[in-house]
């Protein structure tokens, strides 16, 4: 067979240090161009389970050509002339030198399904990582006119990668990665979410009424611990049928130790000062957005397992569903907010105040959008 060097020979190798990855693809593929009957042999991979374009197009050769008799490819090298030629056409840089070599680096051509087994594996990872990249990507692009179900279909797309993989590779145990995962990421824009919290603070303070009709927004939805705690509080107060006022408000705070952070009284009657639009509008907008940063805590987890090559596709299958069983916690309480609701009465501006007026133009602008 002849030698046809091409200027890009070069490029079948990494600049950087192969993977093992790579060896054992090397080690698949000499297997079958020695022994082209041991296709027989492998299953689970196609061309695109290989992680270089060069390793693609030769298995995809491999894989679609006659196989040659064995006798007459035990004499001559006719039927890799073949594979060569085919290749090429999707990897200019392949050589014959180069399918020499993966013959010869191969050391047990009868391991060949052994070999395919690890490269199901691998190519398992890096169907995981990308699955987890696109959930993260979808939930930071800001021109998408519906997030929350764009990202719901990303979820579930990458929900139906970790289907695939536990049917290939069914857990042994419930082993989690041993992968430390990244914490939770902060708001996208934590000025907004500040300020929608409190003006959802203040009008469900202004009307206690509505906020059992809010039951789905959790204390954890809110992005401050403050704000949090402070929803904790009116929700109690509703609950016990207690009066509820800046004032009643701020007390209960001081009873469940919210002040000892150093939080001051005037700020707490102040965040409660300016109520606007609905309690319901108000409580979904934070629900959403607690929803899309559970997504992107969900892909960020996913994608630090599936980045480190130490976690076999039995622990990615579980530490994914794992992470993915937070989105569906939030998904139930998002069902419930948007389902329909009667429309909201007019109310009159409310009397009391518990300190001097901010209004700002963005708290107008948005009371306009979110009456109802």
């Amino acid at each position: 067979m002849p030698h046809a060097p091409e200027p890009d020979e070069d490029d079948l190798y990494a600049s950087a240090p192969p993977q093992p990855v790579f060896h054992v693809e090397q080690a698949l593929l000499g297997a079958l161009l020695l022994n082209p009957h041991r296709l027989d042999d492998v299953s689970g991979i196609a061309a695109d389970s290989f992680s270089t374009a060069a390793h693609a197009a030769l298995y995809a050769a491999i894989s679609t050509l006659p196989r040659p008799d064995p006798a007459e490819h035990a004499k001559n090298t006719t039927w890799l002339d073949r594979v060569l030629t085919t290749s090429r056409e999707q990897a200019r840089g392949l050589t014959a030198s180069y399918l020499h070599t993966l013959i010869q680096v191969c050391p047990w051509p009868s391991h060949a399904p052994s070999y395919a087994r690890m490269v199901e594996a691998e190519h398992a990872r890096r169907r995981l990582q990308t699955a987890a990249e696109r959930l993260v990507h979808t939930v930071h692009d800001a021109t998408l006119p519906h997030p929350v179900q764009t990202v719901l279909t990303e979820a579930d797309a990458l929900a139906a990668v970790v289907d695939d993989i536990a049917n290939r590779f069914p857990p042994r145990a419930g082993v989690l990665p041993r992968t430390t995962a990244p914490p939770p990421p902060g708001a996208p824009d934590p000025a907004e979410a500040v300020e929608e919290e409190q003006i959802l603070l203040a009008t469900a303070t202004a009307y206690p009424a509505d906020i059992d009709a809010v039951r789905w927004l959790l204390p954890d939805d809110l992005t401050l611990p403050l704000h949090a705690g402070l929803w904790q509080c009116l929700t109690a107060l509703a609950r016990r049928h207690e009066p509820v006022d800046p004032v009643t408000v701020l007390w209960e705070a001081q009873q469940r130790g919210l002040l000892d952070d150093g939080s001051e009284p005037g700020e707490v009657l102040r965040i409660l000062a300016e109520p606007a639009g609905s309690v319901e509008h108000w409580g979904e907008r934070a629900l959403q957005r607690s929803l899309l940063a559970r997504a992107e805590h969900t892909g960020r987890r996913i994608e630090a397992y599936a980045a480190d090559p130490a976690n076999t596709p039995f622990q990615l299958v579980v530490g994914a569903r794992r992470a993915l069983s937070d989105i569906g916690a939030v998904l139930t309480r998002w069902q419930h907010a948007t389902a329909a609701t009667p429309p909201q009465r007019q109310r009159p501006a409310p009397t009391t105040r518990a300190g001097p007026p901010t209004t700002t133009v963005a708290h107008a602008a948005r009371s306009t959008r979110a009456t109802r």
